[in-house]
Order: C-alpha cells, then structure tokens, then sequence
C-alpha cells in the first residue's frame, strides 16, 4: 500500500500510545538556552531536562513528532533526499523501559501486518562495536538475534555511526542501534552492508546510558533512557518505493503548482523546484512558531531571511511577480500540513505577509545587486571580501549568496576577508552604539546600573503575564530611561501593562539580593538561565540571581548590577509599542 505523511504519522502515534505513551505536541523549532544549535535539530533537544531525570508531567513514557530544522546540508538541498525543515517521529522512555522494549516494540511497527507491514526479510540492523570509552552493545546484538535478524544481518560499527549525543558533545549520550530497510532489487543480499545507499536507515533507537562530561569522559546516568529517531520524510519515501521524498504528498502539491506557474516540467526543474519547496516550507514553520522569528541580519532571522531570499533569486526571470509565485507556495504547505501542524492555520495571514514583504524589501535591490556582482565578477571570478561585504550591506546579498553566485560562474569569494570586514563593522557599531560597554548600556553609571537590573525584573515579569514565549530580542539603556524588546505578536492591554509593573514593584520591595556567580554554558544551561546564546559569550559567563531560596530571575549577562532589588526605587512603564513583525517594545524609567 501507498502511505500518506498523515497516516504514517498516526500509525507511529497510535502504536506507542498503545504501548502506554503519553502523545506530547512537537516543540518549538527555537531552543530553550542551548547555545551549541539555532533551531532544535533532533527530537532530543527538548527534552533534555527530562532525559538528565526532571520528572515529565506527562509521565515517563512519551511519544512525538518533533519539527526540526538543520542547515548543515543546506547546500545539499536539491538533491533527492536532503532537507533543511523535518519531522522527527519519536518515542521516550525517561528511566522506564530500555533495550527489551524498544527493540522489541521497534520491531514489531515495522514488520506487523497492522502497523507498517514491511517483509522482514528486507530488514538489517547495527550495533555500537564498543571501544575505550563504551563497551560492546552485546544487549542489542542479541535481542536482535531473538526478533529473527541472522549474524548476516547484523553489524558492529563504531562511534561515527552507532552512538548519539547532543551537537555540543556535552549531556545524555549513549550507544544506538539503527535498522535498515533495502530499496534495491531482488533478490535481497544474504549479506548486510552498511556501505550500499540501496541500504537506508529507517530507525534508530538510542540508548542513553552515559552524561558527557566537558573534559570529553563519560559517567553513568542517574536514569537510562531510550530516545528513537524516524525521519517521516525518508521513511514515507522508503515505504512508498520512492527514489525521491519530494514525490511524496508533502511536496507534490507544491511541485504541481510550480510547474502550472511557470510552465516548466520536474524533470527538467528538479533543484530549482525541490529548492523553492524546501526552503519556503522551512519558512512558513519558523515563522509561524511560537517564538516570533522573523527576517533579520542576526540568528533564526538571518537564517530565515537567507530562505526566503534564496527562493527569490531562483524565481527571478520567471513570469510572475516573486511575491505572487512564492506566496502561492506557502499556501499550498498551510493547505498540506495545517491539519497537523494547525498554528500554520492560525497564523496564516502573517506568514504571507512576512514574506511578502520580505521579497519585496529584497526585490527592491536586487536586479542592482546582480548587476553589481557581474561588474565586480569581471574576468578575474574573484569577489573579495570588501566587495561581498559590499553586496550584503547594501544590496542585501547574504555571504551564501555571493558565494553560490560566483561558483555558478566558475568564481570564488575571500571568506576570511568577508568576515574580517563584518567584524569590523560590528566592532565600530558597538562602539558607536554602546560607548564600549557590554549589555547595551550607554555607561556604566548608577542609573544605568539600576536600570539594567530593573530589565531582568521586567523580562521574567512579561513571561509570568504573557507566557514563556517571551523572549528579550534587544535593549538599549541610557541613564534617563530603559527601552526594551521582546517577542509578542499583540499589543498589551492597559491591565497587562499594570500587572507587568506590580509584579516588579513587589519584587523591589522585597530587597531581594542581586548574586552573581561564574560557570560554564553547560552549568548555566542546566541551572535553567536565561540568555541570548552566542557567540558573543565566552566558555565561562556571569549568572546573575535575584532572590535567593526560590530565584525570581536568572540571567546570563555581562553586568553590571545593584547588589539588592531595594535600591531601585519605584518602576514605571512609559510606553508599549510595536518594534518590528512579533516584537514588542517597552520604555520604562526608575523614579525615586
């Protein structure tokens, strides 16, 4: 039978809630202060606090289809198999059941006739081959053995393929045991080889016995976990006896409009089409998430704004305005997967207009921009750094661009000399902006002092009145006053303006204390800080505390601060307005 995403999707939820899991909502595509990623790129990234042993609400068994977006391969979109947005279909047993079960009840999905129904003679798997750190996955070499899997079909592979743990090489970790299903003829070798791309991965199940430690060791769990991965588009690809995963229904509406607006076949279009797809569902997920991401020059906007713009150029000479073209796309992924991901639905009519706009600012520069870059290309094919800064500063072209502009003229970019150059301009912007000093204050006098603690009251007081969804997206302090940005997609109401303010006022009337201790990331990740991870902080950062038993806050930040929340008088918001698309902004002052 042919699969829909939908069904497979519902048949992986089904089976584990058969198996007593708790069915949780993906997570938002932004981490929660992990500085090691910009998006959550694997189905273990939110659940981290639970895999270290935080009890789950829900229990511990729980089962998902997490979104994720990684950009590593971006490049390599357009080919038949990479993406840039996924979802990761997953099930979790937070210190429950362990390799018995998982393999076990793995097995059984894929193979049972009411479930996936795939032959299992079609089927191989691997195992962690142990080495200094970790021994042998004997445990799962043999449950294999006890499914029906011959020695023939067995592997034992090393850490590079068989063992999972998060991008920063820090946290839960341990070996993995990956199932294979063959996509080449008949008959089926008698013999696994892990080598041949006829053989695909289509599960993987981690067993996350071990935490890694910063000095590269590794120590037991307080609790053992099991963590399964199954790419929903590569395995509907799999089931369905697809070279090619924009075939399946997730993309083929958007394949088909392509093809009716621009009179152009797949066949002969088929990088530029899976590009425009890919990259405008990838869009249309950032921007709809909870966490307000919108084009900028920094972050998940920059990678956003890279995205959409990327799309732009390749639909440059076609007949239609961009805007009318992409925008047809993105509604034909809102039609698609609304029913399953319905915050697309809800959110519709400002995910086309953040990219109508977004193409629009661009389209603005760009037919300038290229002819620019064709004068700056000459005979030579060389861009240099000052000339590809040149084109990102005022023409709008991202680095990626540039670089793939010139590559399809045979061309190279100074790299190094694009990055000395921005961060020379970064350099100058901060000086001229801050007057030197960290944390976006003016100077460091008692005012702005004040005022920089009063920030940190005022971001964990819109979280307690809007929701964690709130983010701080900036700040800028002066003696006389503080502004301050934050994700929100609505303007407050003159009651939530009043809570914001009383709850600061009552914590300045506790005369709370104001501490500061130093650690590394990974401890103030783990002491659940807040804070804007980049690369702006070093290995070692500042974790200022206000309050002491119960915190009311924690924060990352460069300082500096009064010593307790008495000093700051009384707390006032002054004005509430917009700042960009899903970013608030709030001037207040401190007064006597």
């Amino acid at each position: 039978m042919n699969f829909t995403s939908q069904e497979l999707r519902q048949k992986f939820l089904d089976f584990f809630r058969s198996k007593d899991h708790a069915i949780i909502p993906s997570a938002s595509l932004i981490p929660d202060n992990d500085p090691s990623v910009l998006f959550n790129t694997a189905g273990m990234q939110p659940l981290v606090p639970y895999l270290l042993g935080e009890p789950h609400p829900l229990g511990r068994r729980l089962a998902d289809a997490q979104k994720c977006l990684r950009t590593d391969d971006i490049d390599k979109v357009g080919d038949t198999v990479h993406l840039t947005f996924f979802e990761m279909l997953g099930n979790w047993s937070l210190g429950d059941y362990f390799q018995e079960e998982a393999i076990a009840w793995s097995w059984e999905f894929l193979t049972a006739s009411q479930w996936l129904g795939l032959p299992a003679d079609h089927l191989a798997a691997s195992v962690f081959a142990g080495d200094a750190d970790a021994p042998f996955d004997r445990r799962s070499y043999e449950l294999w053995q006890q499914v029906g899997l011959p020695d023939k079909r067995l592997a034992k592979l090393g850490k590079e393929n068989n063992w999972w743990g998060l991008a920063s090489h820090l946290g839960p970790c341990g070996p993995d045991t990956e199932v294979f299903y063959w996509t080449g003829p008949d008959p089926v070798p008698e013999v696994f080889d892990p080598n041949n791309p006829a053989w695909v991965e289509i599960w993987n199940n981690v067993f996350m016995a071990y935490n890694e430690q910063p000095d590269g060791s590794f120590i037991p769990l307080k609790q053992r976990n099991v963590d399964t991965g199954l790419g929903l588009e590569r395995v509907l690809a799999v089931l369905n006896h697809e070279p090619d995963i924009y075939l399946s229904d997730l993309f083929q509406p958007v394949i088909a409009y392509l093809q009716k607006v621009s009179g152009r076949l797949y066949g002969s279009e088929t990088r530029t089409f899976r590009i425009i797809a890919d990259h405008l569902r990838a869009s249309a997920f950032l921007l709809a998430d909870e966490k307000a991401v919108t084009p900028s020059n920094k972050d998940q906007g920059y990678i956003l704004r890279r995205l959409i713009r990327r799309a732009v150029r390749l639909v440059y000479n076609w007949p239609m305005p961009a805007s009318e073209i992409l925008s047809g796309v993105v509604e034909q992924i809102i039609v698609t997967m609304g029913e399953a991901y319905p915050e697309l639905v809800r959110r519709h009519d400002f995910i086309i207009s953040e990219i109508t706009k977004e193409i629009n600012k661009f389209n603005h520069t760009l037919d300038r921009g290229l002819k620019e870059f064709t004068r700056l290309v000459g005979d030579h094919h060389l861009i240099s750094g000052a000339d590809a800064f040149m084109l990102y500063q005022s023409y709008g072209f991202p680095l990626e661009m540039t670089k793939e502009l010139a590559q399809e003229q045979g061309g190279i970019v100074d790299e190094a000399g694009f990055q000395e150059e921005m961060s020379r301009h970064q350099q100058l912007s901060r000086t001229a902006a801050a007057g030197k000093f960290k944390g976006g204050l003016a100077d460091n006098s008692l005012a702005t002092t004040r005022l920089h603690t009063a920030a940190h009251l005022l971001l964990q007081a819109l979280r307690q009145v809007l929701g964690e969804g709130v983010y701080q997206r900036g700040s800028n302090i002066t003696p006389e006053r503080l502004r301050f940005d934050f994700s929100y997609p609505n303007k407050l109401t003159p009651e939530e303006i009043k809570q914001v303010e009383d709850i600061v006022n009552k914590q300045i009337a506790l005369d709370l204390p104001v501490t500061c201790r130093e650690m590394s990331l990974q401890e103030a990740r783990r002491a659940g800080a807040m804070g804007v991870f980049d690369a702006k902080y070093g290995e070692r950062v500042k974790v200022y505390t206000i309050g002491s038993d119960r915190p009311f806050s924690q924060e990352i930040c460069g300082g500096p601060h009064v010593q307790r929340t008495g000093e700051l008088g009384h707390f006032r918001i002054i004005k509430e307005e917009s700042s960009s698309a899903g970013v608030r902004r709030i001037k207040a002052i401190l007064e006597d």
